[in-house]
């Protein structure tokens, strides 16, 4: 197995890119990857220089924060000005929303607390027995089993969770029904893909006939997805392999994936730029509704708005726009002053390109 630096090495990158030039032979290609950690690799190893220009490396709705609905967090916000205790992850707390976020609700004097994970929810609830306390719980299929997990154990009675859970195959399958944006192949996320496996992103290959290749995030890694995607293409094979050998298994991890199926529930789900898709999120099961805040608080009619005027945000998570493009990028919108969703985490593609563009 090489070592990290290995998998950073220039040589290897030459040899791969002349590869890739090779196999793509001037064809327009436009291969998307749906994970906010490849697009940080991507952006800051330059990999889109070593690539042929024909070849259109797009970022999709790979950010979890990016893609949480604005109703999620107004939801949030409702439940702090009504004095209860608000516990999520950094990022999470910097996300605009309709009119507010729950960092402003956090300056204005809710009690909103950053932790690192579910966790420590449950620990300030047991703290706290008079107050109620809410785990705004964001992310894909690789943090939802430690929130199941924390649901499973039996937490106080005081400690509920807003989850805003994504699946990701079902946001492949909506960019493949994409009017006007054709996909050839998908980089499909490391880390999700430890949870779900391969097996997962096959019925989307078979289905669509577009190759999809599990890669790690090194820079070898991703160019080397990018190869194997495109001797797919060359051998006119359309399937879901695997870059990322090292840490990811074809059935992913079965633990994982019980404890998801024993705590939750797949339902249609808001995701913020896409709308509403099918089967996309998870929810707590019937059994566990007295630790889900959405049927243990009653919350007054929202009238949300995921986009506010003049942000793109929703062009970008699906990879029609180019954070570039957008008038309020490195002006209204910066990381330390995010006006859309995609400028607040580390994994959003705004927030890459500023600190690519910028720093």
């Amino acid at each position: 197995m090489l070592n990290q630096n290995e998998f950073r090495n220039a040589k290897y990158a030459k040899v791969l890119s002349k590869e890739i030039h090779r196999l793509n032979d001037g064809r327009q290609t436009r291969l998307v990857h749906v994970c906010g950690t490849h697009e940080h690799t991507i952006s800051h190893s330059g990999i889109r220089s070593l690539l042929p220009k024909e070849i259109d490396l797009v970022a999709g709705p790979g950010c979890p924060v990016c893609v949480s609905a604005a109703e999620d967090i107004d939801m949030a916000i409702e439940l702090v000005r009504k004095g209860h205790i608000i516990a999520s992850f950094g990022d999470m707390i910097r996300v605009p929303s309709t009119s507010s976020s729950l960092g402003k609700e956090r300056v204005s004097g809710g009690d909103v607390r950053v932790v690192y994970g579910p966790n420590e929810a449950v620990e300030i609830a047991r703290k706290n027995p008079d107050k109620e306390i809410v785990f705004v719980g964001v992310g894909f299929e690789t943090t939802a089993p430690a929130m199941a997990v924390e649901l499973l154990k039996g937490p106080p009675e005081n400690f509920s969770i807003l989850t805003s859970l994504k699946l990701v195959p079902p946001a492949m399958e909506i960019l493949m029904n994409q009017d006007g944006f054709s996909v050839d192949g998908f980089i499909t996320p490391g880390h999700v893909s430890v949870i779900i496996g391969t097996n997962a992103y096959g019925p989307i290959a078979e289905k669509y006939k577009v190759p999809c290749v599990a890669a790690g995030f090194e820079p070898l890694d991703v160019l080397e997805s990018i190869r194997m995607i495109l001797l797919q293409i060359e051998d006119g094979r359309a399937e879901s392999e695997n870059e990322y050998t090292r840490v990811v298994r074809p059935d992913g991890n079965p633990a994982a994936q019980k404890v998801l199926e024993d705590a939750f529930r797949i339902d249609a789900a808001p995701w913020r730029g896409l709308g509403v898709i099918g089967k996309s999120g998870y929810f707590p099961r019937a059994e566990l509704a007295a630790h889900d805040a959405r049927e243990k608080f009653e919350y007054p009619p929202l009238d949300s708005v995921d986009i506010l005027p003049g942000c793109i945000c929703h062009k970008v998570v699906i990879g029609i726009a180019d954070p570039v493009e957008c008038p309020l990028f490195g002006k209204r919108c910066e990381p330390e002053n995010p006006y859309g969703p995609c400028m607040v985490g580390y994994e959003g593609t705004c927030r890459i390109r500023h600190e690519s563009t910028f720093d």
